[in-house]
């Protein structure tokens, strides 16, 4: 078990969301789901938790009501190797009312925001050659979603 792993608040929407999600990632599954007992601030049986697994990473989703919304202060990044794998998790996060933002940004129709990036881009902004890493910061913010060969140019300088 990881010492420390997020958790995300829904409200009567785990579930769904936790099967969004691994829709979304390779090498993800349920490792368990726990029901809220008799007395609880839930309606007895109904989900209270679910600890699953994204891409090996582990994950919390809590049932706990309405009271605690989403910002975009704090946002999940998701690394992807390939344009394809961009694009697969890309698309599933924003589709049924998810919301493009902008720079790889996105988020999904339960309002927790992602960062959909290549794995790329870290060696392409901390280059130690100023003009590149310029070029690539100004070709990433033209994008809403991040595409690899485009970033890859500006970095090349093509």
């Amino acid at each position: 078990m990881q010492k420390i792993y997020p958790c995300l608040w829904q409200n009567g929407t785990a579930e769904e969301a936790a099967a969004l999600y691994m829709k979304a990632f390779k090498n993800s599954r349920i490792l368990q789901t726990t029901h809220y007992p008799e007395g609880a601030p839930m309606p007895k049986g109904s989900v209270m938790t679910i600890h699953f697994l994204l891409n090996e990473q582990e994950f919390m989703i809590l049932n706990g009501g309405p009271w605690e919304p989403y910002t975009g202060a704090l946002s999940l990044v998701a690394n992807c190797d390939t344009q394809e794998e961009l694009d697969h998790v890309w698309d599933t996060l924003t589709a049924d009312g998810g919301q493009a933002v902008q720079c790889g940004w996105l988020k999904d129709k339960y309002g927790v925001s992602w960062q959909v990036v290549p794995t790329l881009l870290g060696k392409f902004i901390t280059d130690t050659d100023p003009v590149r890493t310029q070029r690539v910061m100004t070709a990433l913010w033209k994008m809403v979603k991040l595409d690899i060969a485009t970033l890859q140019a500006a970095y090349d300088g093509k």
